[in-house]
């Protein structure tokens, strides 16, 4: 069985939307994907508010109730029954993220194993056949086939093969 490994921010998880909604109703300040595109969300907000990303992203529960992505669910359940699947997180980046994260996983993907979660910081560790990630930094030392995730910041890289959504990721893989 070949194993997958399947990132979760901006992968499984929305957290694009978190933050959003964040600026809008903690800041009033209002971004629009048109700010985001092929940019990280700390070029697309002024530089007074760019310390509220550090600080929300590393606060105790900010990644325990973000949004799953659309059909998420439903497709990884599907490709759990073809492929081994891991879900991979660069968890060690914002250490108050375990917790939130794993009960994330607890709740929205039940019926990923707790031996198929891999919390790193490099994912080069990473030994699957079939990567999903957002992040191209992390295809830079996996030898398998690399799938890239859109997100805004991701928008103009071309050198990958590409899904925009689950329901690819579903035409691609099962």
């Amino acid at each position: 069985m070949l194993k997958l490994a399947i990132d979760m921010d901006e992968v499984l998880a929305d957290t694009w939307a978190k933050f959003i909604q964040r600026f809008k109703e903690r800041e009033g300040f209002e971004i629009t994907s048109e700010m985001l595109t092929g940019k990280e969300l700390s070029q697309a907000v002024p530089a007074e508010l760019k310390p509220r990303v550090h600080e929300w992203i590393n606060e105790k529960g900010f990644f325990r109730d973000l949004p799953v992505m659309k059909d998420a669910q439903r497709v990884v359940k599907e490709l759990n029954q073809k492929y081994e699947v891991f879900v991979a997180s660069a968890a060690s980046e914002f250490r108050n993220s375990y917790e939130d994260k794993y009960d994330w996983l607890e709740e929205f993907f039940p019926f990923i194993d707790w031996r198929h979660i891999v919390f790193c910081g490099d994912k080069s560790i990473i030994g699957a056949d079939i990567m999903i990630d957002d992040r191209i930094r992390n295809f830079s030392q996996f030898k398998g086939r690399p799938i890239l995730y859109s997100s805004p910041h991701n928008h103009f890289i071309k050198d990958y093969e590409r899904v925009n959504t689950w329901e690819e990721v579903a035409g691609l893989l099962l």
